[in-house]
């Protein structure tokens, strides 16, 4: 025999299944990483009191001005992110909640990862390296190039790192710096062939940079809106998409010329 149940009592027992299962996402963890802003390191100069870059059997100019690469400071690929933690991420501008495959894309333990890591970014500064001196129309095997950067891993320092490099053996080409005297800092992996790739955790990173007195920031310009979402106040967003436009868009930002935007 079936009974007609009342519309608040049909909704009441419709909600208990709901209910039930946000009790259960509150203490299940979830596949996401929370991130926010991390350390930036000027390539010009030193990182723990060691140069960045150093280069022998090339003259170098001294320069003025900073090129800050960023990062950002993740949870481990083990944490549990629970949904309380979720929640208060996205409605926190110092913080982004990013897929875990997306930062963690390997797999493995915490110390795989970071050896994987490590191992990025020394491919990212030979890389890097290569890409500096076929820019400059440069011999490689006429001059040493060396990079530190610590224990900071991954491949999104190539940019910087082949800026850094240009700047400290060509300057702006005219003499002048390539910064123009000014703190820019940016992000994004580098080919030999000077191409610039994507990243991840760019609102997080432009944050680090207007933290340490950037007021420019390359993009790869794949990752413009996202930069632009977050974007704090005085920071101005350039979009790159190669190595030889990075230089010719800092370029015409000292010379008073026509710079792209996002």
């Amino acid at each position: 025999m079936l009974t007609r149940l009342s519309r608040p009592r049909a909704l009441a027992l419709c909600a208990l299944p709901v209910l039930a299962l946000f009790g259960t996402a509150a203490f299940a963890p979830l596949p996401f990483t929370l991130a926010q802003p991390g350390v930036t390191a000027d390539v010009l100069g030193k990182d723990r009191d060691k140069p960045v870059i150093t280069i022998t059997g090339a003259e170098t100019r001294p320069t003025d001005g900073q090129l800050r690469m960023t990062t950002i400071v993740a949870t481990g690929p083990k944490a549990d992110i629970r949904i309380g933690s979720v929640l208060d991420g996205w409605f926190r501008t110092d913080r982004a909640v990013m897929p875990r495959d997306a930062v963690y894309p390997t797999g493995g333990s915490e110390q795989e990862i970071e050896q994987h890591n490590l191992n990025d970014m020394k491919e990212s500064q030979n890389v890097a390296v290569d890409a500096a001196l076929n820019l400059l129309k440069r011999e490689p095997g006429s001059m040493r190039v060396t990079v530190d950067l610590g224990d900071i891993g991954g491949p999104s320092a190539g940019l910087f790192l082949s800026l850094g490099i240009i700047d400290k053996l060509d300057g702006d080409g005219r003499g002048g710096d390539l910064t123009g005297g000014r703190t820019i800092a940016g992000t994004g992996t580098i080919t030999a062939d000077g191409k610039v790739g994507a990243v991840g955790g760019v609102s997080m990173k432009t944050q680090a940079a207007h933290r340490d007195g950037a007021t420019v920031f390359l993009v790869p310009k794949a990752e413009c809106r996202e930069a632009e979402a977050e974007r704090p106040d005085g920071l101005r967003l350039i979009p790159v998409t190669t190595l030889g436009g990075a230089v010719d868009a800092l370029k015409a930002l000292e010379q008073g010329g026509k710079v792209p935007s996002c």
